[in-house]
Parts: structure tokens; C-alpha cells; sequence
């Protein structure tokens, strides 16, 4: 099989987002090496990292250990380590007999690697405005840019993140993540699971949402909510990254569970009278196109969001949308007393049919083979083994 080489800031045992699902499932066609942000050690000389994938068969995870009297972050491009890692991955690729792969990369910052790793095609998913994020480096803007004119191919997350990179490259396709429609449309009926022991205690109505707790959560939001009816339980479910713990809310009706895993949401979001999507306003969250909103309506919860752009654009007529926090709180209300649009389940069924991870896989694939052909004329086509 031909390979895949993605270098990824996530890591795959982190959160199970956008990465692991295309990777996850283009390993059918691929063979996949994810390489990692290094991370540090006290061993005395560096080395990668290689084991197999969790939860998905065909992708081998590759990190590097580096040396540190001290634990400090190490990311892609670092000058203090790039050098090494580079050597380290190029001399592994060919012991490992893999020649010219596809390269894939999700952050600019490891723009180093295009030219330490002879590629047949360089693809660019830009899957999050990383610029925007607190602790953006400074000359990530720069170096995206550069990354986005050499691509030979490049996925947009969204349509705002697609109207920003298409001046960029003539090749940018706009692919808004999807939804695993038989993972959480169990979650419609409460019969299937029982309620974990962290809502237990709680009493209807719960109002939940879960994914990353960070800047691009509108803490002021939650807050209102709690305050103006008590009696409503807020589930947050999610680790909480880049903010200081002590700016979460914490009045008795706002709940903190912590990160689950994947296969776990499910069982949670069966208790959801309501889902959330609590995004602030901000530079962060300008080009976000929130993958949970298809997860939500696969388990057919109503959904309260915030004006999120991407929102409104893709999902304005099945979603409620409030441009303010009493706005917000009043859906909410409405949505309890079980008013609303009587369309929406016919048109969340053609949103979700029409975003299943496997159908964005499979026409990934297709571009993906068919931009390669264009870069490279005399390639021989992929030798796909799942194919006539």
C-alpha cells in the first residue's frame, strides 16, 4: 500500500476528532504514519517513539523523545530539536522501505518537514484558524502561508476557513467535519444507556455540552445560564486547556465531569435535554465549524447555539441561533417546551447524510489520487487494494 505521512500539533490518543476520523478511515486505503510533537525525557539520547495506533488498525504513531534535564513543551519546527527529529524520521521512512508518500500536514509550524521528506503530493488540512489560538507563535501566520502556496492539495474544515485559504491555492476544498451517525444516534433513546454516575443526582432538565473547555467557551454564558434558572443542571463535559481553572463558574448547578473518551459520549449525551453550543464571539472562534453539532443531531437533541458563522451557514435551519445571552436563555425555554421547527428532522437527515465521515473520506481519497496524477504525470496510478 502507498502511505500517508501526517504530522499533527494533536495527538492521536488526545481528544478523537478530526485527524483520527479521516486518517482512521483513509487507513483503508493507506498505509498511515502519524508523527507527533515531540515530547521530553530523562533518557540520555534521543529517539522515536513507534507504536500502533489506538482504535485504528493500519496507522502507526511516531513520536520523538528528546533529551531534557527539565520537562518543557517541545513543538514542531523548535530549533532545539527539529534538526534531530527530522534525521531520526527520514533515516526510520526508509528502513520502514517507504519512499515518496503522500505528505499531509495540520500545522504550519512543521513546514520544516516539506523539505526534509521527499512527498509525492503535499496535502494542507487547515481544520482550525491556529493562528487565533492563545500561545499561537508569532510567525505562524507567515509560515502558513507558505504552506498553503506550496500545497498540492488543500481541505478546509468550514466554509469561513475555506473563504480565508482559497486566495491562497486554487486547489482548496471545502470539507466540514462529519459525523459517525451510528455512534451517536444511539444516544437518541435513553433506554440504551444508563445514566452515568456523574449525572446520577441530576434532575431534568440537563443542558449539555461536551468537547475542549478553553478560550473559545463563553464562560459568561454559562454563568447567566445557571443564574437564571437554578433549577436547570449544566453538564460540561471536557478537559479544560489554556485557561486558569479559576475563571470556571462554579455555582451548584454547573457540573465539571472532565474529559471522556470518545466511545463514552454517547451515554452522555442521552441525558442532554438540550445541547449546547456555548461559543464566545472572539478571534478564536471566528472560523469554527463545531463537529459536535452533527454528533447532537444524530442523537436528534435540540440545539442551542451561539451565532457562530459556520453555524448559521451550514446548519441555521435545524439549529437555534441566539445573538445574545437572554436570546440564548430563551430558546433554551422554548426548546423545553418542545417548540420549534416541525421540518427539522427531515432536514437534519439530509445534513447528516450528506456529512458521514465516510463519504468526506471517500472523496478525499478520490482528489487526493487525482491531484497526484497532476503533479506527477508519469506516476504509476495508486495500487489500491480495496479496489477493482
Amino acid at each position: 500500500m502507498e502511505t500517508i505521512v501526517c504530522i499533527s500539533h494533536l495527538r492521536w490518543g488526545f481528544v478523537w476528532q478530526r485527524p483520527q476520523h479521516l486518517l482512521g478511515r483513509l487507513a483503508a486505503h493507506y498505509r498511515v504514519v502519524f508523527i507527533e510533537e515531540p515530547v521530553t525525557t530523562r533518557e540520555a539520547q534521543p529517539r522515536l517513539e513507534v507504536l500502533p495506533a489506538a482504535n485504528a488498525a493500519n496507522v502507526t504513531v511516531v513520536r520523538m523523545l528528546f533529551p531534557a534535564t527539565h520537562d518543557f513543551w517541545i513543538g514542531h519546527g523548535d530549533p532545539r530539536t527539529q534538526a534531530t527529529y527530522e534525521k531520526l524520521v527520514t533515516a526510520w521512512l526508509t528502513e520502514q522501505g517507504i519512499v515518496k508518500p503522500r505528505l499531509w500536514l495540520y500545522t504550519p509550524m512543521a513546514h520544516h518537514f516539506l523539505d526534509a521528506i521527499p512527498h509525492s503530493l503535499f496535502i494542507f488540512d487547515a481544520m482550525d484558524q491556529l493562528s487565533a489560538f492563545v500561545g499561537a507563535p508569532p510567525d505562524l501566520i507567515d509560515n502558513e502561508r507558505r504552506v498553503l502556496r506550496r500545497a498540492d492539495l488543500v481541505f478546509a474544515g468550514g466554509l469561513s476557513l475555506y473563504r480565508e485559504k482559497r486566495p491562497y491555492n486554487d486547489h482548496t476544498h471545502c470539507f466540514p467535519s462529519g459525523v459517525d451517525i451510528e455512534h451517536f444516534a444511539k444516544a437518541a433513546d435513553r433506554r440504551n444507556f444508563p445514566k452515568p454516575p456523574e449525572l446520577a443526582s441530576l434532575k431534568d432538565p440537563i443542558l449539555g455540552y461536551f468537547g475542549v473547555i478553553d478560550e473559545r467557551i463563553d464562560l459568561d454564558l454559562i454563568a447567566a445560564l445557571a443564574k437564571a434558572h437554578p433549577d436547570w443542571q449544566i453538564a460540561m463535559i471536557g478537559p479544560v486547556l489554556k485557561i486558569d481553572m479559576v475563571k470556571l463558574p462554579k455555582v451548584q448547578n454547573i457540573h465539571y465531569p472532565g474529559g471522556r473518551d470518545y466511545a463514552q459520549l454517547p451515554a452522555y449525551l442521552a441525558w442532554f435535554d438540550v445541547a449546547l453550543l456555548p461559543f464566545a464571539l472572539n478571534d478564536a472562534t471566528r472560523y469554527i465549524s463545531p463537529t459536535k453539532t452533527l454528533e447532537y443531531m444524530a442523537a436528534r437533541k435540540p440545539i442551542v447555539s451561539t451565532a457562530i458563522r459556520d453555524v448559521i451557514d451550514s446548519y441555521g435551519e435545524v439549529v437555534h441561533v441566539a445573538n445574545s445571552p437572554t436570546e440564548f436563555i430563551h430558546l433554551v425555554e422554548e426548546t423545553l417546551r418542545g417548540t420549534g421547527n416541525p421540518d427539522r428532522r427531515r432536514k437534519e437527515n439530509e445534513y447528516l447524510a450528506a456529512n458521514t465521515w465516510e463519504s468526506i473520506t471517500e472523496r478525499m481519497h478520490v482528489l487526493i489520487e487525482e491531484r497526484r496524477t497532476q503533479v506527477n504525470p508519469d506516476a504509476q496510478p495508486s495500487r489500491d487494494p480495496l479496489r477493482n
